[in-house]
């Protein structure tokens, strides 16, 4: 680190900065020296979020895009992997390579991808860029995963979008032994959307892995990963070493990598695929972090520490220490972009990323949907994420009584989930939604009442009889009491739920 200005009486915050962050979180000290000779990044020195869409009114418009969904359901589905970027690759080909036409930020990790990706779309939006943003899956409508300027495309830009690119996806799926994917066709129409806009940088989310996953077609100057966990096993592997192999492919010759807290064995496999590249490598906890934060009304107020020096008094209007780190890896990731730590050394300037912190959203991300009782909504889907979620409503709220409604998918370990939840649980409605995925409510129900015991445990097969039958328990606390409801285990149970809820 170079000299900042100060006399000599004055502390260096960076003398401190590595103790804090050590004192703050669980990150193992001995990781620092695991870089094996790859270069570190060390300073030498948004518009409003648009909310889901809710169908279009417009009822051709409304036709036009169930039309297209019911074509794309036809496909493979996200869960279904053939891992090859073949096909993906032979689409951009023929669509003349229209994700080489921006630069672009790629995300990867287990969970925080979708949160952080929105927070660096706004961190640039607010440095006046025009944007792109692939994010997956979706909350409620598909055409949230397809954003620009901050907002998701119009449900008749998507339309259009898929008209046409669909003659180059018939042409591809001619050629292949298996037909491009529901995820591939969705990332063809993202990379020409963008192309087509034109944006400045895409900001662009893997769906699952790295190394075979269809977004992988692009060379993001910036490559960022979240924190890794166990999710996707199957296919993915079994330790955070091994998922860490193929979220690695998404770093890239001569990029520069931003890495979230990781365990010491995921980081050692990041660092290594960093130094086969020449990559330069900013990690949370070293280079950058969350210096201080606090629990202010509607969200927290950080103190992160950037690349480029210290950023005081962000308001970020999130829930959770897990959103604080968020925050700090996307800040880092808009200043890498920018050249701060290797071309300049002057941090971004306050006030903007003030702005763009203070306008960033992320729905069914702890989101409050309903007062007297309160409802909230959050996608956890796998332990890791159900714990940070369990944590930030201890933080964030002061329920006296909370009920759970857990929807999970048959594929996660929902023994786990319920597991995290047990401690701040009064009581759960356990539910399925209307996915081919859903755990049947029966089937989850015994694991549950293994988690809780019988007494604990309510079955409503349907979701709006259990939110309504949450609802009911809660309110047994009274109408100036504490009682509240969240609603979780599932993006799919999220969205539903929301739109049961009025929201959208």
């Amino acid at each position: 680190m170079s000299d900042h200005p100060g006399t000599s009486d004055t502390p260096d915050p960076l003398d401190s900065f590595d103790e804090i962050i050590a004192a703050e979180t669980d990150r193992d000290p001995d990781l620092a020296v695991i870089e094996a000779g790859s270069r570190t990044l060390r300073t030498q020195g948004g518009p409003p979020q648009a909310d889901v869409p809710a169908r279009p009114e417009d009822p051709e418009v409304d036709n036009a895009l169930r039309e297209v969904e019911a074509e794309l359901a036809t496909r493979w589905g996200e869960t279904k992997l053939e891992p090859s970027v073949s096909r993906i690759s032979a689409l951009m080909d023929v669509l003349g390579e229209p994700q080489r036409s921006y630069p672009s930020i790629h995300i990867t990790g287990t969970n925080g991808k979708t949160s952080t990706a929105r927070m660096i779309e706004s961190l640039l939006g607010a440095f006046e860029l025009r944007t792109g943003r692939y994010t997956s899956p979706h909350v409620q409508s598909i055409t949230e995963r397809i954003s620009l300027d901050g907002a998701p495309i119009s449900a008749e830009r998507f339309v259009e979008t898929y008209q046409d690119v669909k003659p180059y996806v018939e042409m591809v799926d001619g050629q292949q032994e298996y037909r491009l994917s529901f995820f591939e066709v969705l990332t063809g129409m993202a990379y020409a959307a963008f192309a087509d806009a034109p944006v400045d940088v895409a900001v662009v989310e893997v769906g699952m892995g790295g190394s075979w996953d269809a977004t992988n077609v692009i060379d993001g100057d910036v490559a960022v990963v979240t924190p890794i966990d166990l999710d996707h096993t199957d296919r993915l592997g079994g330790t955070p070493a091994e998922i860490a192999v193929e979220k690695s492919g998404i770093i890239k010759q001569d990029a520069t990598v931003i890495l979230a807290q990781q365990p010491v064995d995921a980081a050692q496999v990041l660092l290594k695929k960093a130094v086969e590249v020449d990559a330069t490598v900013a990690r949370e906890g070293l280079e950058f972090g969350v210096v201080a934060r606090q629990v202010a009304f509607g969200g927290q107020l950080l103190t992160l520490r950037g690349l480029g020096g210290e950023y005081p008094e962000v308001y970020l209007p999130l829930h959770g220490a897990h959103q604080a780190h968020n925050a700090a890896v996307a800040l880092a990731a808009v200043e890498a972009f920018f050249g701060v730590g290797a071309q300049r050394a002057e941090p971004l300037d306050i006030d903007t990323v003030r702005k763009a912190f203070a306008a960033v959203s992320s729905p069914g991300r702890l989101e409050v949907v309903r007062r007297s009782p309160t409802v909230v909504l959050d996608a956890a889907h796998n332990p890791a994420g159900a714990e940070a979620a369990a944590e930030a409503v201890r933080e964030a709220f002061d329920f006296t009584r909370l009920i759970g409604v857990v929807g999970a998918s048959g594929d996660k370990n929902v023994r786990g989930v319920l597991e995290a939840f047990e401690p701040i649980f009064a009581e759960v409605v356990v539910t399925q939604n209307s996915s081919h995925r859903a755990m049947d409510a029966d089937e989850l129900a015994a694991i549950a009442v293994e988690v809780f015991g019988d007494e604990r445990v309510q079955v409503e097969p349907r979701l709006p009889d259990a939110l309504e039958a949450a609802i009911t328990l809660a309110e047994e606390e009274g109408e100036f009491a504490g009682g509240g409801v969240l609603v979780t285990g599932s993006v799919i149970t999220v969205g539903e739920a929301r739109l049961l809820l009025g929201k959208g």
